[in-house]
């Protein structure tokens, strides 16, 4: 397992991942159960440390949560109802047509996604449901911020970003996704965040680990010395809100 490879952008950073990465709204678990053929079990792919798995496990009776980093896996919350353990999307340690919902949040544009797809196949419940979830660029609720925010991104980090990173950029619209579509109005992904906490989110990014890594410094460490004077009270909180995309399809099997 430790020796095969994948594109590992985030176990060096699992901790701050875990502390800074908002978790999804109550209302997606909500309408993921309500898509599925039943709620016994639900596989939540790529978990990272278990931010869409807690949400599920408020509607499923089981959740399997599976990342291929051990060091995201680590840093995820012991749960009743959640069971948390390393592999990968393209082995999934469950029975055949056992599974009601197989979910990928934000990550699956990093898997080898025929081979992902024919597991999922497998694995798939009659009717079951698959979910590719992403959400892509945040906006503040104020346009003079969100100007330092769009610059950041678009021209600071634009030659550091992975070239998956477009997939998330466009919803997932263009992956391959060979199964009957199922349309859905996604919940908003909202949090309440202070300027600390904004940062902590953006140092997780990945485009931030390769240009520190490029440049021999961080340039979000620039980014926050422009900010800060114009967020006022670094402790005051805004609202920052991303647009959340979900990808459902069922599986007939």
């Amino acid at each position: 397992m430790e020796n095969r490879e994948f594109k590992d952008y985030f176990s060096q950073q699992s901790q701050d991942y875990a502390l800074f990465r908002p978790h999804y709204p109550d209302a997606l678990g909500k309408l993921l159960a309500e898509l599925s053929p039943g709620t016994k079990l639900a596989v939540d792919v790529g978990c990272g440390s278990g931010q869409l798995s807690e949400v599920l496990a408020n509607y499923f009776d089981q959740v399997m949560a599976i990342d291929a980093s051990s060091e995201q896996i680590a840093q995820a919350k012991p749960h009743p109802k959640i069971q948390y353990g390393q592999a990968f999307a393209e082995e999934i340690p469950c029975a055949d047509q056992s599974v009601d919902l197989i979910s990928v949040a934000q990550a699956a544009h990093w898997l080898d996604l025929e081979k992902f797809y024919a597991e999922v196949r497998r694995l798939a419940r009659p009717n079951a449901v698959l979910a590719l979830i992403s959400y892509g660029v945040f906006s503040v609720d104020e346009p003079h911020l969100n100007h330092y925010f769009k610059h950041f991104y678009e021209v600071t980090l634009a030659p550091y970003w992975p070239p998956e990173r477009r997939h998330v950029d466009e919803g997932y619209k263009n992956l391959p996704f060979p199964f009957q579509e199922i349309a859905t109005q996604p919940p908003v992904l909202q949090v309440e965040w202070n300027f600390y906490q904004l940062i902590g989110y953006m140092s997780t990014w990945s485009a931030v680990k390769a240009a520190t890594q490029a440049l021999g410094h961080n340039p979000l460490n620039a980014l926050a010395d422009a900010l800060l004077p114009e967020w006022e009270d670094p402790e005051l909180p805004r609202v920052i809100r991303w647009p959340l995309s979900v990808r459902a399809g069922r599986i007939i099997v």
